[in-house]
């Protein structure tokens, strides 16, 4: 990992994922531009990487430091292509997929049922070429606790988990007692956390308390920078790692340059010496 090779402590670097033993760097790789550019939340449209660029992404994301891969069953095919280009380095790798949405002729669809949940992963498994998952996430359509109580989703999680084929489990959720309720009873919970929304901080303060793990998504209010400043990555940043709770926000650039600067605006948020 060259760029924080020079000078550093990689001990400095990297995070703990609650008592799973997993450590994932504080920047994740957000993949859903490697599978899908249709109905996505982004300030302007792209080009979905080809195979050559995709590989030179992940090499660069390896030597910045970046162990953290964040893909789903919903950003089109970004599994199946994760499983092909990770060929031969599946351990340098913390992959984190999820359950409970799927993508189909341009529409999401939201099924929790145990069931599916357990089909879910078994494709994962296969799409990803790995005889085991380190993070798996619910995917939230919005009703956190609904979904969690009607469908025990965490439930079949921890038997998978109990199975040997998952690390770590949580939610990506979308409301505090959500959030909470799945620190509760799992690893990790996915939530938004940025300069425009900080509503969820609740659950930031209890991952905190509880020793248990905080992924950020919309870190940058997905590519919709937020401040008005010299530097809008590095205010983003400081103010996204401000809070302790925290473990690793999940940035889904495609262009090596944004990578390399997220990196660079991370380790100075973090105060790790370079």
């Amino acid at each position: 990992m060259g760029h924080l090779a020079m000078g550093m402590s990689m001990d400095n670097w990297f995070r703990p994922v609650a008592q799973t033993g997993l450590k994932v760097s504080p920047v994740g790789f957000g993949t859903v531009k490697l599978g899908r550019n249709e109905k996505v939340k982004y300030s302007s449209s792209f080009r979905i990487p080809d195979d050559r660029e995709a590989a030179d992404l992940l090499s660069l994301a390896h030597d910045l430091g970046i162990n953290l891969l964040d893909t789903a069953p919903a950003y089109g095919n970004s599994e199946e292509r994760l499983g092909s280009l990770l060929a031969g380095q599946r351990d340098r790798w913390v992959i984190c997929t999820k359950v409970g949405e799927e993508f189909e002729n341009g529409e999401s669809k939201y099924i929790f049922t145990p069931e599916h949940i357990r089909f879910s992963i078994e494709r994962s498994l296969k799409r990803l070429n790995t005889d085991y998952l380190d993070m798996v996430l619910v995917h939230s359509d919005g009703h956190d606790v609904e979904i969690l109580k009607q469908y025990g989703a965490l439930e079949v999680l921890k038997e998978m988990k109990q199975q040997g084929l998952i690390r770590a489990t949580g939610m990506s959720t979308k409301t505090v007692d959500g959030g909470i309720m799945v620190l509760e009873q799992s690893d990790c919970a996915m939530v938004t956390w940025n300069l425009n929304e900080q509503g969820e901080k609740a659950v930031l303060d209890y991952a905190a308390e509880h020793g248990k793990a905080i992924l950020v998504k919309k870190a940058l209010a997905s590519g919709h920078l937020c401040t008005s400043g010299e530097d809008p990555v590095q205010q983003s940043m400081n103010f996204v790692f401000s809070h302790q709770g925290v473990t690793s926000a999940v940035l889904g650039t495609i262009n090596p340059n944004h990578m390399r600067q997220n990196i660079t605006a991370v380790q100075a948020a973090c105060s790790v010496d370079s």
